[in-house]
């Protein structure tokens, strides 16, 4: 059975638009055993949560759910020390310029580590970023909503 994971552009989408909403509600419903959520994801979600109201809301309707049913995936140092690999190949294979990675950049290759350690299907709307990834590192990545 295929996991996925979600990558942040989706639910931060469905804030901002209700047909595109319905639609992640649609594939979480007829997924929900299957997803997991990323460290990664949190962290960007909160980090752009602009006030306690929203951060609260993104805490309990989104984090915690995940939290507490033990399918929150962290990366560990290998995770990391995959991550900085991608990067690295990424300039000496002249794709990318020393210290050119955004940080959203360098939570992408995150997500891209642990889908290819743990064999997740990572879904996003930001195809552009994870193809030039997987010039150098195997993982899953599917555009919405396969």
């Amino acid at each position: 059975m295929k996991r996925f994971l979600l990558d942040t552009n989706l639910y931060v989408t469905a804030v901002r638009d209700k047909n595109w909403a319905e639609g992640l509600s649609r594939f979480v419903s007829s997924n929900l055993p299957s997803i997991y959520f990323h460290a990664v994801v949190a962290q960007e979600l909160l980090a752009g949560a602009v006030d306690a109201q929203r951060m609260k809301l993104v805490e309990e309707k989104l984090i915690r759910p995940f939290e507490k049913r033990g399918r929150v995936v962290t990366p560990g140092f290998g995770t990391w020390k995959r991550a900085g690999g991608m990067m690295s190949r990424l300039v000496q294979e002249g794709r990318m310029s020393r210290g050119g990675f955004s940080r959203s950049f360098v939570n992408d290759c995150l997500l891209a580590a642990s889908c290819r350690e743990q064999g997740f299907v990572l879904i996003t709307m930001n195809l552009r970023d994870f193809e030039l990834v997987k010039e150098v590192a195997q993982f899953d990545v599917n555009e919405p909503w396969p």
